[in-house]
């Protein structure tokens, strides 16, 4: 769990708790006799006190206690033994003269106008028990209720601004980095995003902090594919330029020649619009790569490597390929993406690899990885232009050959599409190797 989780549990519960105590606490402030004989000044230690004058035989000291506790209190007190016998005169006046017997009809004489509460003591010195009924006229009972519940009330409302700063902060935890994740994803969708915007939000260690170092990655990932997008189309608005000039040079050629300067003009009109359709097919597949593929599927790669073997046979008879596959071999993965990939390393490989020296095609399980390799003995490239090779229409400026710079590409982004990459290298003894470093496990389709 984050501590995220847990503040703000633990807000809930403090705040819980501390209404429940208190709620508890001013609920046997005002309806608990126990709480109100033990904190009364009246009545606190006085059933100890008068215990102590009686068993000691100051009976009058004993009553004189009970008549000052009236005085000073207006608390009337009667104690009685175990037996019910009065051992106290009453200090509650009566409502009638003793000797006037009551009324025929007054069968429920009139209460004592208060609260009456008792307490059994036990004396420890003589191991006898009293009971000490106490009676307090209610206006007296509330005066004090008021003076002694103002520390209660105190403790309320310190407690209620304590949990309101308490949920003041908590709550500017959260919100403050919320708006600052709206504000991030507000540029990001105006395209104003800046990598690292939410650096000191992702330090958080919480929920936020892994949420910021998340966007953090999403807005850098959506970044490089905007710029790449932006890159693409200005690759793609200069590669296309140069096959449209040349149809259009071919063509104003071809409306102010003869019959048969137009014939020989038709063979190179063809050759360019042939040209133009493969750049835009190959420019097709490379966007297809970003698209979502589906479900993948295993691929036997045995069955996928012969394949493009006999198919790039027909394209290239001079040229032999020597292919070593390990028996069995199946990837979980997507077979046209496999096969673009794999058939734009084998075009590459017999394109710059010398007649008479075979193109070698490797795949090797290494434990849960595929390594798939595609190595010609051609010039191979300068390891200055090794790291750029694999972006979109670049291409080494030694190369001679013809080609849109297209072909590593739809390989790298095929290769990441499966949760691999492309390696790129010139062997020592020479020509240039291709590597695909793909997992066997399913890959993620997006």
């Amino acid at each position: 769990m984050r501590s995220l989780f847990w503040r703000v549990l633990a807000a809930f519960w403090l705040a819980l708790a501390m209404v429940a105590g208190l709620s508890l606490l001013l609920g046997h402030a005002l309806n608990n006799d126990a709480w109100i004989i033990a904190r009364h000044p009246g009545m606190r230690h006085l059933a100890a006190h008068w215990t102590e004058l009686h068993e000691s035989g100051q009976d009058e000291a004993a009553q004189a206690l009970l008549d000052r506790q009236r005085h000073d209190y207006h608390l009337f007190v009667q104690v009685q033994d175990e037996n019910g016998q009065r051992l106290s005169e009453s200090t509650v006046k009566p409502h009638r003269p003793p000797s006037e017997p009551p009324p025929h009809f007054d069968r429920h004489p009139p209460r004592f106008p208060g609260r009456q509460l008792s307490q059994e003591y036990h004396s420890p010195g003589s191991d006898q028990n009293y009971l000490f009924i106490y009676r307090i006229p209610h206006g007296e009972l509330l005066k004090w209720r008021q003076d002694s519940l103002l520390w209660p009330i105190s403790a309320l409302l310190i407690a209620l601004v304590v949990l309101t700063l308490f949920s003041l902060l908590l709550t500017l935890s959260i919100t403050r980095p919320l708006n600052r994740l709206r504000s991030a994803v507000h540029d990001l969708g105006r395209t104003r995003y800046q990598r690292d915007s939410l650096a000191r939000l992702s330090n958080r260690r919480d929920e936020l902090g892994t949420l910021a170092r998340d966007f953090n990655r999403m807005g850098a990932r959506l970044q490089d594919l905007i710029d790449s997008q932006r890159q693409l189309l200005r690759d793609v608005s200069h590669e296309l330029r140069s096959p449209l000039a040349r149809l259009r040079i071919a063509l104003a050629l071809a409306e102010r020649a003869d019959a048969s300067e137009r014939a020989r003009l038709w063979p190179r009109l063809t050759l360019e619009c042939d040209r133009l359709e493969a750049l835009i097919g190959e420019i097709l597949a490379l966007a297809r790569l970003d698209n979502e593929p589906g479900a993948a599927r295993p691929v036997d790669l045995g069955e996928l490597i012969e394949r493009l073997r006999r198919d790039s046979a027909l394209s290239a008879p001079g040229q032999e390929i020597d292919c070593d596959v390990q028996p069995g071999l199946t990837l979980s993965g997507w077979p046209d993406m496999l096969e673009r990939a794999l058939d734009n390393l084998l075009r590459n490989a017999l394109r710059f690899s010398p007649p008479g020296q075979p193109v070698e095609v490797r795949a090797r399980s290494d434990g849960q990885r595929l390594r798939l390799s595609v190595r010609d003995h051609g010039p191979g490239v300068a390891s200055e232009h090794l790291a750029r090779l694999g972006e979109p229409f670049y291409r080494a400026p030694d190369q001679s050959t013809q080609g849109h710079g297209l072909g590593l590409a739809i390989a790298r982004r095929a290769a990441e599409r499966h949760g691999g990459r492309l390696e790129l290298a010139n062997p020592p003894d020479g020509g240039f190797v291709a590597t695909l470093d793909l997992p066997l496990a399913r890959p993620l389709s997006a």
